[in-house]
């Protein structure tokens, strides 16, 4: 009798993938692209608000409003994704989602540079918010499939590339202040660069008949033969939402992804109003939080590999509660910034490590992405308010509380994102290196 080999620690395999090692990696870098182009449109149009707010004349008042129609585009591009899914597939629910997206950054420049109209420049903000949310979903969907299938966690790296995209066009766009070039020019150029990406990037994506791909050489059908009726994928798409394990790794989004809405939002107002320091402080502590963030994610796929998904989320979410108790209650500039980088660094990985969880499934991997996504955007979306009318009524570092009660609760819902997928060392595991 031969004894047992040794044990080490779990591994993730992938679900019985047929491609082969360069059709996986040109999937993978078709995602880092998609996740690229989303962060560098959106920073595109963000980094020249100002100028759009003096080419329109607006208050802040209605600067607050015409940011309202962004969102409220970008919810209801949430909730129509899982059906633009099911109907149209993932490679072109993506790039119309980027195109529509795109379509709104033109006519925000027009409507700021040309006419100075307010209406069109909601008009195209709503436009960008309904495409960016629709294919926020979407992208996350692709990427978990693509994850599932190499056999190796790349979701953080993933939406590490969405923050890169979103540094490039802040970059771009503060260059191309510098040179006095309009808001029209500026966003026409990103658009176009966004939909030729896209285009291109979709190729390297597999077609596959859970999302409702069509079958090659046939992308104008809706319900080929050899696939599901687009009716029959929705109502396995909502069906999900039954599930309580899905809904308690809704809960680990939930409270990551609202930690991380907030900072962005409003760890440069907290800095300055709550703490007293000066804005050149409060734009330090948003990128001590930022670089953090972006860390934990381009270094969290190998730390996920090794440790699994429960430890590593429990550790986190310990991480990140100590770093906003630092925030909300130092005394001392060292604390505020030990604070943020611990707030960013613990906040790093809910997001990406939700999509995974709920891509583990081997079934319904899509629908239950897409959900969980869901969750996630909309708290990117509902919790920034939030904590304004929070900090309004209470304080900005008291608002600021709830989220610390929010990061608790995805802690302790940490174990709903077991992997069912694990292997013993020894046995074969699919990756992809190399470019």
């Amino acid at each position: 009798m031969t004894s047992p080999a040794p044990q080490t620690q779990p591994t993730f395999v992938p679900s019985g993938s047929t491609r082969d090692r360069r059709e996986l990696a040109a999937w993978r870098n078709a995602m880092f692209a998609t996740f690229f182009l989303a962060g560098f449109g959106l920073a595109a149009w963000v980094a020249r608000l100002p100028a759009i707010r003096d080419d329109v004349g607006l208050s802040t008042a209605s600067v607050g409003l015409v940011l309202l129609a962004g969102s409220g585009a970008s919810v209801v591009g949430l909730i129509i994704a899982p059906p633009v899914l099911a109907r149209m597939g993932a490679r072109a629910g993506m790039v119309t989602g980027l195109s529509t997206a795109a379509l709104g950054l033109v006519a925000i420049g027009i409507g700021s540079t040309l006419f100075g109209s307010l209406p069109l420049v909601a008009i195209g903000l709503a436009l960008f918010g309904l495409g960016n949310g629709a294919v926020d979903v979407m992208m996350n969907v692709d990427a978990a499939e693509a994850e599932r299938e190499i056999g190796r966690t790349i979701m953080p790296l993933m939406h590490a590339f969405f923050s890169f995209g979103t540094v490039a066009g802040a970059a771009l766009a503060a260059a191309l202040t510098s040179f006095g070039t309009s808001v029209a020019v500026h966003l026409g150029a990103v658009a176009v660069v966004v939909v030729v990406g896209v285009v291109i990037a979709v190729r390297f994506v597999p077609r596959r008949d859970e999302v409702g791909d069509p079958a090659p050489h046939d992308d104008e059908a809706t319900d080929a033969p050899g696939r599901r009726p687009w009716s029959d994928r929705l109502r396995a798409g909502l069906s999900v939402w039954g599930d309580p394990r899905l809904l308690l790794i809704g809960v680990v989004v939930l409270g990551m992804a609202f930690a991380e809405g907030s900072a962005n939002d409003w760890i440069a107002i907290a800095t300055v109003d709550g703490h007293g320091f000066d804005e050149t402080a409060g734009a330090l502590m948003l990128t001590a939080f930022m670089v953090a963030m972006t860390a934990g994610r381009v270094l969290g796929g190998p730390v996920l590999d090794r440790f699994g998904r429960v430890p590593v989320l429990r550790a986190l979410a310990v991480i990140a509660v100590s770093g906003l108790a630092l925030f909300i209650f130092g005394t001392e500039t060292w604390m505020l910034v030990a604070g943020a980088v611990l707030w960013g660094l613990g906040a790093s990985l809910g997001f990406p490590v939700g999509m995974s969880a709920a891509a583990d499934h081997p079934t319904q991997s899509a629908a239950r992405v897409s959900a969980v996504a869901i969750i996630g955007y909309m708290a990117f979306l509902v919790g920034p308010p939030l904590i304004g009318f929070l900090g309004e009524a209470f304080g900005i570092l008291n608002g600021l509380l709830v989220v610390l009660g929010l990061m608790v609760l995805s802690g302790l819902a940490a174990p709903a994102a077991r992997e069912r997928s694990r292997t013993a060392a020894g046995e074969p595991e699919a990756s992809v290196t190399g470019p």
